[in-house]
């Protein structure tokens, strides 16, 4: 393979998991205030699951022409620098989310993004947890921080606590200095114990709406319009309702008016100040990252295969090269 080419997971037309192919295509060079980074892992999220099969962001318009290349969690080293540049040099370790919700190409040996959609990753981590990061810990630190502005002495409810912006959401929370409940399935109860929360709720043995009150903030990262409404009803007077995989219900928009509470959508952005304040939580310990598989390359079907099950604890992750 010549060096203008790379290996890449490529999708010529939307479908299931076996639309996702090994190919050869063309490694892209690095434009004006963009940086060159060769990837080490890539994190596999539910938004690309939903991608693939024509799901999700597609609905608004910004894939362009097939073939596709997925991916958007990225780890690896700076290779090239485009003009302009002055904050990354080549050989530098950078982790990010770049491009999103655009394509950004991240199941491929190279990618190219503006050199702002990267930082520096936490040297106390390796490349694979680095991947599982981005996209994840930036979606609950949008949410609790830049949003919630979560303090210290609050109630925070995150809904699948265990899962993959779960279990950064609890510890992100808790690194606030929050009072956390999280609810998960039984078999998780105590995972999501080990990341902090001071109160954990069996979703299949209770109803969450008949034991948690008053609290703050509710990240549900559940969505759907029946969730979004009894969330509603944990909430005190001002508080707010998050809702992450899905856009807020009219319903629930209308009920969140008659009793006091806030509710909104959450669509996480590229942001290298979130990404360095995360890097200093995992540098100091009080954020860790799950990954429950990694895979190569090569099987990037069976990663959205297992991401596509709902129950993975944590992350899954392709080790790339």
């Amino acid at each position: 393979m010549s060096a203008a080419r790379m290996q890449a997971v490529v999708q010529h037309r939307f479908g299931g998991p076996e639309v996702l192919a090994l190919a050869e295509v063309d490694r892209p060079e690095p434009l004006p205030t963009e940086v060159l980074v060769r990837v080490h892992a890539a994190g596999v999220n539910p938004v690309d699951v939903k991608t693939r099969a024509g799901e999700g962001i597609v609905g608004f318009g910004l894939m362009g022409a097939a073939p596709h290349v997925l991916g958007w969690d990225v780890s690896g080293v700076v290779e090239a620098v485009g003009f302009g540049v002055t904050g990354l040099e080549p050989g530098d370790e950078v982790y990010g989310m770049p491009r999103f919700p655009y394509l950004a190409g991240g199941f491929a040996e190279y990618v190219t993004a503006p050199s702002r959609h990267f930082a520096r990753k936490p040297a106390s981590i390796g490349h694979v947890e680095a991947a599982a990061l981005p996209l994840a810990a930036l979606t609950a630190w949008q949410a609790l921080v830049d949003a919630a502005d979560v303090r210290a002495g609050q109630r925070v409810l995150v809904h699948a606590a265990a899962g993959g912006v779960g279990h950064l959401a609890v510890q992100i929370a808790k690194a606030r200095g929050a009072h956390v409940i999280g609810t998960s399935g039984p078999a998780k109860q105590d995972f999501v114990r080990s990341l902090g929360a001071d109160e954990v709720l069996d979703y299949t043995a209770v109803r969450f709406e008949d034991e948690v009150r008053d609290t703050d903030v509710v990240v549900d990262l559940i969505g759907d319009p029946d969730h979004q409404l009894r969330s509603l009803r944990t909430l005190r007077p001002g508080g707010l309702l998050m809702v992450v995989p899905s856009g807020v219900d009219p319903e629930a928009a209308r009920v969140a008016a008659e009793l006091g509470v806030r509710i909104t959508d959450v669509l996480v952005e590229p942001d290298r100040a979130g990404l360095e304040a995360i890097g200093a939580l995992v540098a100091a310990g009080e954020v860790r990252v799950e990954v429950e598989a990694v895979l190569p390359l090569a099987e990037a079907a069976k990663a959205h295969e297992l991401v596509a099950t709902g129950r993975t604890r944590g992350k899954v992750v392709l080790s790339v090269g």
